[in-house]
């Protein structure tokens, strides 16, 4: 399989037309586990005008409504993007279990949307880069149960249900552009093999 770079990935997503007012919108989807956060991270490196928006921060607990979350994005975010205006989200308290604290967001070059969802159709009329990042089963729950601690199991077990369900009405492995493994020796992913979107 071919690594890819992040480099060459930002090089991608720099050659996209933006969408969104002057913006280009890349999402980055995949199960939890599989490497979006690290990836976005990287990017951020190479991408010097982009913002990122983590779709853990707009969610609503564990069993989150995704099509609320969607409707909340385009109000808060995409519109006032679209019409290059600065938006402004409300982030979701997970301890208090409940939304609070306000994020202004400038209008920048790059906004990477980054979490489980965030290649919705719902926003294909805007978005420029639609990436999958993917990481066997047992690897992810690995990686969860390192980060968040054993106690979370059955929620980690509900949840990768929950997000199965969604990325399977949406289609969006098989709607994304890129479809990349998470897991290259070098930290940088490869290339899944298959045809690229039509």
């Amino acid at each position: 399989m071919t690594v890819l770079t992040h480099a060459a990935l930002a090089e991608m997503v720099h050659a996209t037309e933006p969408r969104l007012g002057r913006t280009r919108l890349v999402a980055v989807d995949g199960p939890a586990g599989s490497g979006k956060t690290t990836l976005v991270s990287a990017l951020l490196r190479h991408l010097p005008d982009a913002a990122v928006v983590h779709m853990d921060d707009v969610y609503r607990g564990w069993d989150t409504d995704f099509d609320e979350v969607h409707e909340r994005l385009r109000e808060q975010v995409v519109v006032p993007l679209s019409h290059q205006r600065p938006g402004r989200y409300q982030r979701y308290d997970w301890y208090a279990d409940e939304l609070r604290d306000w994020v202004d967001l400038p209008v920048p070059g790059t906004l990477l949307l980054e979490g489980v969802g965030s290649g919705s159709t719902g926003l294909d009329d805007v978005r420029s880069l639609l990436v999958w990042i993917e990481v066997p089963e047992p690897e992810r729950l690995r990686r969860g149960l390192e980060r968040d601690g054993e106690a979370v199991l059955p929620l980690w077990q509900a949840w990768m249900r929950h997000e199965a369900a969604e990325h399977s009405r949406q289609d969006t492995r098989a709607r994304a552009d890129l479809r990349l493994l998470g897991d290259g020796p070098s930290g940088e992913p490869t290339i899944l093999p298959g045809p690229p979107r039509p």
